[in-house]
């Protein structure tokens, strides 16, 4: 878990600007506690994708998704996880592609798992 502490004037002003606290701090209850104020912070700003869809399934059945993403949206946050969504460099992206250079040849759904090896498009047609 984080332990992170800030101090007046270390966030940029996107972040300490009106919204994104606010939200959270409005939704008080103590039966449910959000997700994202409640366990690791760093996941939802996490470098790996699969670390990133763990965060977007914690927000499966947060009561301020909707206006959480509303507000990322607007805002439009820089990267994270944001109301179920990834952002990255300011929108919504589907998914977030690994660190490192792609595939030059791209793997068929027909791979076998097992032994990790994998048909590729280019073999295939040979």
């Amino acid at each position: 878990m984080s332990t992170a502490v800030f101090t007046p004037g270390a966030l940029p002003d996107v972040f300490t600007e009106a919204g994104v606290g606010d939200l959270f701090d409005a939704f008080d209850s103590p039966e449910y506690t959000l997700p994202c104020r409640s366990g690791d912070a760093d996941l939802w700003f996490a470098e790996a994708p699969s670390e990133l869809e763990r965060a977007k399934g914690f927000c499966g059945d947060c009561p301020v998704r909707a206006a959480c993403l509303a507000g990322a949206v607007a805002r439009r946050e820089p990267w994270g996880v944001w109301g179920g969504e990834i952002f990255e460099r300011g929108v919504v992206v589907a998914r977030k592609r690994p660190r490192g250079r792609p595939r030059k040849t791209p793997v068929v759904a027909g791979s076998d798992a097992q032994t990790g090896t994998a048909q590729t498009a280019r073999s295939a047609a040979a």
